[in-house]
């Protein structure tokens, strides 16, 4: 059942004051914003009492912005609210090729997120009981756990590829292209070697890049993944133009296999879009799983504004979820701000591509 624009805000409101309640209780909270409203912080002092001043999601812009910083080392467990400190708990990175990585902890927020998007998917494409191939960064991130739970939730099997991220950007940056070029090669005789295994795979999440070399390499073999008994490809990443899912639909995959686009990370769960199409000139527009997250797009050089639609600015993020509060944390991309679809009734950001601040020191490797 649809709700409106106004529906969802409602809900967003009310999920913000609970959310706020619950990470700022100290009988359950998290130690990070439990001091941090009792001034014991030394990272950061509140001069407000937050269940009492936020009310709803426009008030979260008394906390500022926050800091990025704060993510990189520990005690992790001080951003998990103490009433699920019983609870087996994950830990999950992202970035590190530099640097102390940024963490999250995690107990079921990783399932819930997937679960949530499972529901997205068209089970024409994407049948229940279909086994999967993870073919994506694996070690410390939570995608492989994701997807990999995901499949099951499905009520298939996961088979994965290993693939180490930060090994590739370290030889990017040597210039050891040929290193590249070898280690790419090997993450897709993973994959070829599980699809040529008879596992009965129908489904698939991958990236731009990886889903490039995999055809390429399936081509010279004289086979295509619709040959291969592939339905449904989920895929991210930061080079998913619209240039490039034209490319994929209409030379990759053809007409029998769907695409599924989603913009994620570690912090936000994933946004999901609409299989683009040439009736739309293949525009991506991604929607956040409101109100566990919530996407805005603001302007370049004034975070407290959200441009207009249409207009280009920086996405900010903001992650309300039992286990995890962050809010206003300023992305490392930019985009078009989107007004509300039929199925998604908020805000959503098309054009994805890294923020014009960093692009120039940002390295896209293997995946």
């Amino acid at each position: 059942m649809s709700i409106t624009p106004k529906e969802a805000k409602d809900k967003l409101d009310a999920h913000v004051r609970e959310t706020i309640e619950w990470h700022f209780s100290p009988a359950t909270g998290s130690p990070f914003w439990v001091d941090a409203a009792q001034g014991k912080n030394p990272l950061l002092k509140l001069d407000f009492d937050p269940r009492q001043k936020v009310t709803c999601f426009d008030d979260l812009k008394k906390f500022g912005l926050f800091e990025d910083d704060w993510l990189r080392g520990g005690p992790v467990r001080r951003w998990l609210p103490k009433a699920l400190w019983d609870k087996p708990t994950y830990v999950f990175e992202t970035g590190g090729t530099t640097g102390i990585p940024k963490s999250r902890v995690v107990v079921d927020d990783f399932r819930i997120d997937y679960e949530t998007f499972s529901a997205t998917l068209p089970d024409s494409f994407f049948p229940k009981g279909s086994n999967w191939m993870m073919l994506g960064p694996s070690g410390p991130r939570r995608l492989r756990l994701a997807v990999e739970h995901m499949c099951q939730f499905r009520g298939g099997i996961c088979f994965c590829v290993d693939l180490d991220p930060r090994w590739v950007v370290k030889v990017i940056k040597k210039g050891w292209m040929e290193h590249l070029k070898a280690y790419q090669e090997h993450v897709i005789d993973q994959a070829i070697t599980i699809l040529s295994a008879k596992h009965d795979i129908k489904c698939m999440f991958t990236t731009p890049k990886l889903l490039d070399a995999l055809c390429g390499r399936l081509e010279k073999d004289g086979t295509t993944l619709k040959d291969q008994g592939i339905t449904g490809v989920f895929c991210g990443g930061t080079e998913m133009t619209s240039q490039w899912i034209r490319f994929a639909i209409e030379e990759l995959l053809g007409p029998d296999i769907y695409i599924a686009p989603t913009y994620g990370n570690t912090l936000m769960g994933l946004a999901a879009s609409e299989m683009p199409t040439a009736a739309d000139n293949y525009k991506i527009a991604y929607y956040a799983p409101e109100p566990r997250a919530v996407v805005q797009v603001v302007d370049l050089d004034d975070p407290a504004k959200v441009v207009d639609y249409g207009q280009t600015g920086r996405v900010m993020l903001t992650t309300l979820t039992r286990e995890l509060f962050i809010p206003r944390f300023q992305e490392r991309d930019e985009g078009e701000r989107e007004k509300p679809s039929a199925k998604y009734p908020w805000d959503g950001v098309s054009g994805v591509r890294p923020y014009r601040g960093f692009a120039a020191t940002t390295v896209v490797g293997v995946y």
